[in-house]
Parts: C-alpha cells; structure tokens; sequence
C-alpha cells in the first residue's frame, strides 16, 4: 500500500474508532436512564458493532382527536386517587389530569360518571405470540431447548402478531405487555417489550425505544430438562456453574472488543509511515455473549424467573459478582420470605395472587405474597400472568392480592395497588419515564372501567393506546386477528 492508501486507510479507521465512541455513548445514556430501575453500569463499552440496531420498532400511533373524560373516579398510578376529576388527551399524550377541565373544541367528550379510569395495564410476564392459540405444536416457539445457554435467541423473532390472545387481552384492559422466551433454559433469550396494537409484523407492536430483557431462569426446570438428558446442569449447582461460566465468558468477549477499539483509536493517530501497518483485526461476533454484554453494560434488562427465597438470594450474590442488575424475579412464591432485600435492592417481585404447590419449589408460596412484598420502602409488588387466560383478569389477581393483604391489617386501598398493574410493571420494563402513569406528557395508555377495577365484576369498556380508542365495549369490532376472521361464534 502507497502513502496516500495509507492515508485513506487512517481516515476510514478514524471514523470507525468515532461511530463506536459515539454509539457506546448512546448506550451509556440509555443504561443511565431512571427508568432502568437507577442501574449504573459498571463500564460502559463500544458497541460491537457500528451499524444501527437490528429488527427495528416501526410502530408509529395512529392520529386521533382530542379526547376528554369526565366525571371520573381516577387511579392516576402515582398513588393517588381523584374522585369526580378528568382527564384530558391530546395527541396521543395525557394533557392534563384534574377536575373541570375545558372539552377541545375540536375533540370528543365521554361522560364517565360512575366509572373508573387507569392508566393501561402492563403484564411483565407474558408468552403471547410464541405460545400462540390455537395451542398447538405449529405454535410452539417459546423455548429453544437444544442448550442451558440461548441467549442468541430473541422472543420477537417467534412472535406471531395473529395470536388472538392479543386481543383478549386488550380487552382486560393490558396495553402494554414483555413476551418472553420460555424457561426450560438457564438463558433462555432476549425478550421484547410490544405495544398491544394490530399490527401484520412484530416491528409493528415493538414498544419505541424501550430496553430489552433477558429472560433467565433458575431451579427446577433447567435441571430438569438437561439432567433428563444427561446433561449438565442436573442440579441446582450445576445451575449455578452455568450462568458464571456463561457471564465470565461474555467478560472476556467483552474485553476483547475494548482491546480492539483501543487498538483502533491508537491506530488512528498515526502518522503514515510504514506501508506494512495494517489494522487490527476485529473480533467475531458471537451473538450470545453480545447479549449477555449488553447485561454487563447496564442496557439489557435482567428477568428471572425463580421461585425460592435461598435461590433468589444466589442470583442476587451472581449479579453483584458480574456487576449487573436485576430488574424482577418472576413467580418468586417465597418473595415474601425477603421482601426487605429485595426493596433494598431495588428489585422487583412479579408474582401471581395464588398460584403455588404445583411442583416443589413452589410449595411454600403463600397468598399474602404480594402485600408482603409490596409492604417495605421502595417495594416493588408486581401482578404478572404467564398465562394467555389469567392475562385477561390481571385487574381481578391484583383484588386477591389487596384481600389477602387486608386480612393482616394491611391498609391496601386502590390507589396503591393499581400500581402492581402499571407503575410498577413499567419501572421493571425500563419505559416508567413514557407510560405507566396517568400524568402529563405520559403516553395516553388509558381504560375505563364499568365500576371498581377491583370488583369481581369490573369490565374494561373502553381501552385507548396512545389516546387511540383500541376496543370499546359497547361498539365491536370484526376480528383483528385475520386467523379469527369467519369462525364461527366470533362477533360481529
């Protein structure tokens, strides 16, 4: 190579080394952000690669006319309930939140006197679109179990936006909802954060911006699995062993791509002299350890499913190991049993009302569960369903919940615990900035209720996503899943 191709080698390798500069400080922006539950992450490096994010959201709100309620018993998710109050959107945002707010001379006024208004319903929990309905094999694509370690894998990519289970549960009131890979692995994969929004592609319902999670799981069912192959991990040490082997690995991937970022830049500032100088070579990709750095880094959201207090403990000790966060254990039937830590900790419980006993490890679950964890400074109690039916009726679990909280003279009213369906479940999906809430600026993700949320006989009557009216009660639509469109019994 002559000089002057040396020269343009340098320039090349100078706005390399400054396109991963500039998007590792992007990702550092993203990893400081409050609504990853205050994670600081403990380096952050260049991205692996300088080109934009794979598999993109492409999801953009639909216009709609200003919209206000009136007269409504309002849980705005902060804590604090409004009795004969409003609330007003406009362009697709909470404009205001109050009593006798002016109606948009250009809008639409819906009187709700004698209902109820929340924010829209989170499920951190579930398996829509992979675990599609009809259940059949076709529709299994929630577990890639050919090894303890998937994180290669991303739910999204099994998503099928048809699953008519999306709709059903839009009509329980859920907005915004994690799928996530199944738990049959120690890593089982990235899971995605979707708008509950019709859509013919899983770019189309991908929540704008919003921070993957990986999904882990510990205790019996990755033991299970491989041990009844013969294979490891066959215990819970073998668990164990498998994600510090897995998070050690992703370091040492880690620090090669620092190396060869600093060996760029230092590259870069060369004079041309030397016709032999070449640059160095860039790593192979391995899209598991990327993942798993992304975790390291603080831009990755971590979610385990766990059910024994001793276990959660240990997986407490294996973050502080490897430096990163957790943002939920899920299921967690013994969370009560360190309810205080997890507070401390900033972790969050998403758990069920009374599912427990089903197999061993979930034998000491009790149904006081969510009061307890919900209970200390800074707890962080969350409803999830892991179930395309319970998805339906997260409003109806969080009403077990406040019962069960009661009867130990725990003072539950409804204010608080509508936040183990919204506030609470965006702070575990790193998006509480942008929705979860009812207040101003705050995506217009809103439901009205017939009556009490809390009641047994609560309906969502009418369901907005970004202030666009998703499912009205009252008024049915045909179908949106075109798999549904002409069986038979389905309105209208």
């Amino acid at each position: 190579m002559g000089h002057s191709g040396l020269i343009v080698a340098r320039k090349r390798t100078a706005a390399r080394v400054a396109a991963l500069v500039t998007l590792g400080a992007l990702g550092a922006g993203c990893a400081s952000q409050p609504d990853t539950l205050g994670t600081t992450p403990t380096q952050v490096t260049a991205p692996h690669t300088a080109t934009p994010a794979p598999f993109p959201s492409t999801y953009v709100p639909a216009r709609a006319a200003p919209t206000l309620i009136r007269h409504a018993t309002v849980l705005t998710g902060t804590g604090e309930r409004l009795d004969d109050a409003d609330v007003l959107i406009v362009d697709g945002r909470i404009e205001a939140v109050g009593r006798d707010l002016a109606a948009p001379a250009d809008g639409a006024a819906i009187d709700a006197t004698g209902r109820w208004v929340t924010p829209g319903l989170i499920d951190v929990h579930s398996h829509l679109g992979v675990y599609a309905s009809p259940s059949v094999n076709a529709h299994s694509d929630g577990n890639e179990m050919i090894g303890p370690v998937t994180a290669n894998v991303w739910a999204e990519h099994g998503v099928w936006p048809q699953d008519p289970g999306f709709e059903a549960a839009l009509e329980g009131g859920v907005t915004t909802l994690q799928v996530l890979p199944g738990s049959a692995n120690l890593i089982g994969g990235r899971g995605v954060t979707l708008k509950n929004v019709a859509a013919t592609s899983v770019q189309g319902m991908k929540f704008p911006g919003a921070p993957y999670g990986l999904k882990m799981a510990c205790g019996e069912n990755p033991k299970r699995v491989y041990g009844s192959k013969s294979q490891a991990p066959m215990t819970r040490m073998g668990n164990i062993a498998g994600y510090r082997q897995a998070f050690a690995d992703a370091q040492e991937y880690q620090r090669q791509w620092e190396k060869y970022a600093r060996e760029l830049e230092a590259q870069a500032g060369k004079i041309a002299t030397d016709e032999d100088s070449k640059p160095p070579v860039e790593p192979k990709r391995d899209l598991g350890k990327e993942t798993l750095v992304g975790v390291l880094e603080g831009r990755i959201l971590v979610h385990i499913h766990c059910y024994r207090a001793d276990e959660m403990q240990l997986m407490l000790d294996l973050a502080d190991e490897f430096g990163f966060r957790i943002a939920a254990f899920h299921h967690g039937v013994e969370a009560y049993k360190i309810a205080d830590t997890l507070a401390a900790k900033q972790v969050c419980g998403a758990l069920w009302a009374d599912w427990w006993g089903f197999k061993m490890e979930s034998f000491d679950g009790i149904q006081e569960n969510l009061a307890l964890v919900d209970r200390p400074p800074g707890g962080c109690a969350i409803v999830h369903s892991d179930s395309s039916e319970g998805i339906q009726r997260l409003n109806q679990e969080a009403a077990k919940g406040m019962a069960r909280g009661a009867r130990l003279g725990f003072d539950i009213p409804p204010e608080r615990a509508i936040r183990w369906m919204t506030a609470n479940a965006a702070r575990a999906l790193g998006i509480a900035a942008r929705t979860g809430t009812l207040e101003p600026g705050k995506m217009a993700d809103v439901v009205i209720w017939n009556r009490d949320p809390f009641s047994v006989y609560a309906l969502a009557e009418q369901v907005f996503v970004d202030g666009v009216l998703a499912f009205d009660r009252a008024h049915p639509q045909p179908p949106r899943s075109d798999f549904m469109l002409g069986q038979q019994g389905v309105a209208p």
